[in-house]
């Protein structure tokens, strides 16, 4: 059975109606132009994805998730959620205010001003990051943003534009729900990635699969950083490897569109809130889940679930996977007693210089059939 919404309730938000009277009521609203990856935060907002907050946050909750990782009602939260405005910006309570797109002006929702307060950005960086260093993407993203930011909850969205290559994988909590009922799941893992597929990611999904009734790959779309693969070239090799490797109806294949954070193990507990809220029973976290360079431990990301006992969704831990020439097959350190002389690990680096060079990998690495959707592409990375 598909564990209750994270905090109880799963977040519904109505679409704002288009029509000339409430087009010229937005027009009289204060205006904040915002970012598409805020635009993508309202989205997963308004469906419930982020359930339970409604909303941005406010100066309460903030402090809490920094200070002790959990809203201010004790549900475990680790990551701030906030709307940054300029510095000049003034409101009042009770006012409403229209978030307009980045791109082209359009209205993306309707907020209702509660408070606003300051932030820190130092103390934000040092605990959300562990780092206040600037090379680190998380820092440098939090570092450019205004310190000020407005809290209010969310009143209306507009129809969220989904490119329409992954229209048809973007599933809702709510879609999500319905359909692991329909398939009679009861115990569902899911499996956070922002790569293609390499051998170690598909044993460590099998593996878990073989405890399971499904399993929900769920590849996060969105912005990344340089070097890491394209959205397109990440669905395009997920659907080459479960059409070729997976048993039928065992797998469902949905994206998350959302903006890495690179924050680690903070990073882990919101991406297992998330995946709680879509309706899996388990996640897979393998080694250092939601890192970037060596700014944490390789298995930082397992600790740090030891401190939420009452998160609601299992975390199953997995150690890297690699190829053993000795054991002439795939294993990891708690089942391979041979020295790493004998072991070739899947690298990230290593598989991205050869694709780059137009170098096919070798099948101990990734799959043939996944390999060729990505040499087929003309930029697979992100530059």
């Amino acid at each position: 059975m598909a564990p209750a919404p994270h905090g109880g309730r799963l977040v519904q938000i109505a679409q704002i109606e288009a029509s000339p009277e409430k087009t010229k009521e937005l027009s009289e609203n204060l205006k904040v132009v915002i970012s598409n990856e805020t635009r993508v935060a309202i989205f997963n907002i308004s469906n419930g994805i982020l359930s339970p907050l409604s909303g941005f946050m406010s100066f309460n909750d903030y402090e809490n998730v920094l200070d002790s990782m959990r809203l201010s009602d004790d549900t475990p939260w680790t990551i701030p959620l906030l709307l940054h405005v300029p510095e000049d910006f003034k409101a009042g309570t009770g006012d409403e205010i229209t978030l307009v797109n980045q791109a082209d002006g359009s209205p993306a929702a309707v907020v209702s001003f509660e408070e606003s307060f300051s932030i820190s950005k130092r103390e934000y960086a040092k605990k959300v990051f562990g780092t206040e260093d600037e090379a680190h993407p998380g820092v440098a993203k939090i570092y450019s943003m205004s310190s000020k930011v407005v809290s209010g909850r969310i009143r209306a969205v507009s129809k969220f534009p989904l490119n329409s290559v992954f229209e048809r994988f973007t599933l809702t909590p709510k879609e999500t729900r319905i359909l692991f009922q329909e398939k009679g799941w009861k115990d569902i893992i899911a499996f956070q990635t922002r790569n293609a597929p390499h051998i170690g990611h598909e044993y460590v999904q099998k593996t878990a699969l073989a405890f399971a009734d499904g399993i929900f790959i769920n590849p996060v779309l969105g912005k990344k950083k340089q070097g890491d693969f394209k959205d397109e070239a990440i669905l395009s090799a997920y659907q080459a490897l479960i059409s070729n490797y997976y048993p039928k109806n065992s797998v469902v294949l949905s994206v998350l569109h959302y903006e890495m954070q690179y924050a680690g193990p903070r990073e882990a507990i919101m991406h297992a809130i998330m995946r709680k809220n879509f309706g899996c029973t388990h996640i897979a976290i393998g080694r250092d889940h939601a890192g970037v360079g060596n700014y944490y431990g390789p298995y930082a990301a397992h600790e740090i679930f030891k401190e939420f006992p009452d998160l609601g969704i299992t975390a199953l831990f997995f150690r890297e996977f690699f190829y053993c020439n000795k054991c002439m097959g795939i294993a990891n350190e708690k089942i391979c007693p041979h020295p790493e002389s004998e072991r070739l690990t899947f690298s990230g680096t290593k598989l991205r210089k050869m694709f780059l060079s137009g170098e096919r990998p070798p099948k101990e690495f990734m799959r043939p059939e996944v390999s060729e959707v990505i040499l087929k592409m003309k930029d697979a990375f992100v530059e």
